[in-house]
Formats: C-alpha cells, structure tokens, sequence
C-alpha cells in the first residue's frame, strides 16, 4: 500500500511555508480602493508575481526561525509592459516552538508591517494580523500616511489549494481624510499558480 503524500513529505523544516517555496504567478487579482485623482472606490484587476527563497535559520538566543525572503510586484489590465502599481518586499517567518507563522512587510509607500498568528507545520491555510501600537504585531507609517490614510488594521490569510494554486486575501482598514476621516476597507485577492520550483536539478516547473 504506498505511503499518503503527509507521510512521505520530509521533515519541513519551514513548516505551514514549505508549500510556498518557488516563483507564482497569477492574473485574476481583484483590488477594492479608494482612488484620490478620480475621488471614487473602484475595483481593479490586475496581474502579479511572488518570489519566495529559503533564508538561513534566524537565532535569537534560544529562539530559531526559518522563514523565506519574498518579492511581490503586481501590474493593473492593460498596463503589464508598463511600471507596476504595486511593490513589496519582505519575509514569511515560522517559529516552531512557540506555533507562529510571520509576515513582514515593506511597502513603497512607506509603511512597515510585523503581522502574525499561530499555526501548526502542516497548515495549509494560515492567517496574519497586525494593529498599530501592539508590541508583537504592529504597523507603522510615515507621518503623510498618518493624517491623510492612516492604516488602522492589516489582515490577510493564504491558502494552498486542492488544485495546487495559492491564494489570498488581505483587508487593510484605512481612516481617510478625503472622506471626512471614514474608515474604509481596502481589499486585495488573487490566486497563483507556480511556474518556478527551486529545485538542485534541472527541473524548474
């Protein structure tokens, strides 16, 4: 009788991040905003692409991380040969003896997001919280930001599919001066299917 595919995966050392490892594509990504110039919330689709590399083990003290470095850059319809409207950079962390899977995030606008919650190694699905002012899970924003679209609240989850595609969806609540100081959620989601696995032979899909 062969083995089921949870007995014979290895021991994951990134645990609910294994799954992530590679390079991902997807075009069917649905972005909800308020758009200063046109002074209206509109809806957006728009193409992207992830980059996850295994980094070293992190150790703080008795504390040992394994996590990926990511790349994020995403593309409105009709605008994929031109600059992107979206840029990102950061990390996905697994701390397995205390269950806490991590995301830190910098984006070009000038914020800095530490977001997390707990998880097991075999998830397939996990969640990312963040407030500003927690000590754990925090935001942080330059001070435009702050008085013209403070970011109040970032929460996003990701999920490996039946199918073998990823996807997410992520809610940043932002109280806006433009709409008299309302708070308002700015979504973002799309599924991804890998196109690069980082693989020692010369396999790459």
């Amino acid at each position: 009788m062969p083995k089921s595919a949870k007995q014979i995966m290895g021991p994951q050392a990134l645990g609910p991040l294994t799954w992530l490892v590679g390079e991902w594509e997807g075009n069917v990504g649905v972005d909800l905003s308020y758009h200063n110039k046109d002074d209206e919330t509109t809806q957006t689709g728009y193409f992207e692409r992830f980059r996850f590399h295994p980094i070293p083990k992190q150790e703080n003290g008795k504390q040992e991380i394994e996590g990926l470095k990511y790349e994020n850059t995403a593309w409105r319809h009709g605008e994929e040969a031109m600059n992107p409207f979206h840029d990102e950079v950061g990390y996905m962390l697994w701390d397995k003896a205390m269950g806490q899977v991590m995301r830190v995030v910098v984006f070009g606008r000038g914020i800095a997001i530490l977001a997390g919650s707990s998880a097991k190694p075999r998830d397939t699905k996990f969640r990312f919280k963040a407030i500003p002012g927690d000590p754990n899970y925090g935001i942080l924003q330059n001070k435009y930001l702050s008085q013209r679209a403070e970011l109040k609240a970032f929460d996003g989850s990701f999920a490996l599919n039946p199918d073998g595609t990823f996807s997410y969806e992520q809610t940043l609540v932002l109280k806006l001066a433009a709409l008299g100081g309302k708070e308002m959620k700015h979504t973002d989601s799309n599924t991804l299917h890998r196109v690069k696995r980082y693989h020692p032979s010369i396999e790459n899909v």
